[in-house]
């Protein structure tokens, strides 16, 4: 036996460079599904961040302001109670990440709890003068003028 025979000796595929890749391919396109899947889940949501967090709870404040009507009456449907915890809620978290954020972001939020207190304001202000002459609005039982607003 010669010393060349004593090596063991390596069969290559022309092919397996190109193999070799479409398997990598096909790895990653399941990888990006997944991910895709996860981060967007089956009704196309958007990512999850800081941004998202803070629309889902000015929307819980936003509906309890009256933004949908309820379909029996067609009337607002108004719960301060409710806006009002949702506004506290992103105060909390603007305090509680002070100095993480950036500057966009602490803007953003500053502006936001700022535009919700006006409308909680506005919002209570003319509920207070529609009781008071006798108007009316279509309010939840929970809520009511009686709220104290929030102050900006």
């Amino acid at each position: 036996m010669s010393q060349d025979d004593s090596k063991p000796k390596l069969h290559i595929d022309s092919d397996w460079k190109a193999e070799a890749q479409a398997e990598k391919e096909r790895l990653s396109e399941k990888e990006q599904k997944a991910q895709g899947q996860s981060s967007e889940g089956e009704r196309g949501l958007p990512e999850p961040n800081f941004q998202a967090l803070m629309s889902i709870l000015a929307s819980q404040a936003i509906m309890g302001l009256g933004a949908y009507a309820d379909p029996k009456t067609n009337r607002p449907v108004i719960d301060l109670e409710g806006a009002k915890f949702s506004i506290d809620l992103l105060e909390v978290l603007e305090e509680k990440t002070k100095g993480n954020l950036s500057e966009q972001e602490a803007s953003d939020m500053k502006q936001l709890i700022a535009e919700l207190q006006n409308r909680f304001v506005q919002i209570s202000q003319m509920i207070t003068q529609q009781q008071a002459s006798g108007a009316g609005v279509g309010q939840s039982q929970d809520a009511g003028p009686k709220q104290p607003p929030i102050q900006p």
